[in-house]
């Protein structure tokens, strides 16, 4: 059982071992506490895995075909970021190839190394390493961003050239709904809890004990 403070009206409550599945909320405001995840591991596990898939057709598909008078070209997300370092934009470039390749790359890494090492617990210690570069890495993709700025110079070009969505592009979509599943169903607590204590031990299961404050 752990003791914690409510984020929207700073009641302290008690809060039990969760069942799979369940949730705790508080007692004076409603407000969601506390969840326990009826699939924790596997199920983020496999939307990490399809934003893997996902994130190397969008940087490996071209994202956007364009003809104009007879010429075509198209593009992918690290050939835009490269033309934009080769005509002297290099802050721009190093910003996209980092927010839109190097940040979304990262947390998807970090989350499967830290998923698949904690199937079977207790996991190693460096489990935390690696949750926190994933929490550190999150704020940083900015795919939805990026394919807001697509959407956007697509409406300014329509009438110059005409414009085909690629595959890399349909993949950009599905990340920008893939990162926002990923985040719903994963369980930073449950992580946790399977970690390795810094003194050796196996992980210390809490009492499963009633609410006395809490509505489980």
């Amino acid at each position: 059982m752990e003791t914690i403070a409510c984020p929207e009206c700073d009641l302290m409550q008690r809060i039990p071992e969760l069942p799979p599945g369940a949730k705790a909320c508080c007692a004076r405001c409603g407000q969601t506490l506390a969840t326990h995840s009826s699939d924790p591991i596997d199920r983020p596990l496999a939307l990490s895995v399809a934003a893997l898939f996902a994130l190397i057709v969008a940087n490996s598909a071209p994202l956007l075909g364009m003809s104009a008078v007879g010429r075509s070209a198209s593009t992918t997300i690290i050939g835009g970021a490269y033309r934009m370092w080769l005509e002297g934009q290099e802050l721009t470039a190093l910003i996209v190839a980092f927010c839109a390749v190097l940040a979304p790359a990262g947390y998807i890494l970090f989350l499967l190394t830290v998923l698949l090492a904690a199937r079977r617990p207790p996991a190693p210690q460096w489990v935390g390493a690696m949750l926190r570069w994933a929490d550190s890495m999150r704020p940083w993709s900015m795919l939805e961003v990026m394919l807001l700025g697509i959407l956007v110079s697509l409406i300014k070009i329509a009438e110059l050239a005409t414009v085909e969505a690629g595959i890399g592009l349909y993949a950009v979509g599905v990340l920008v709904l893939l990162f926002p599943a990923i985040m719903a169903n994963f369980d930073a607590d449950e992580i946790w809890r399977r970690v390795r204590w810094a003194d050796g031990e196996a992980p210390r299961p809490g009492p499963a004990a009633p609410a006395e404050d809490g509505t489980p």
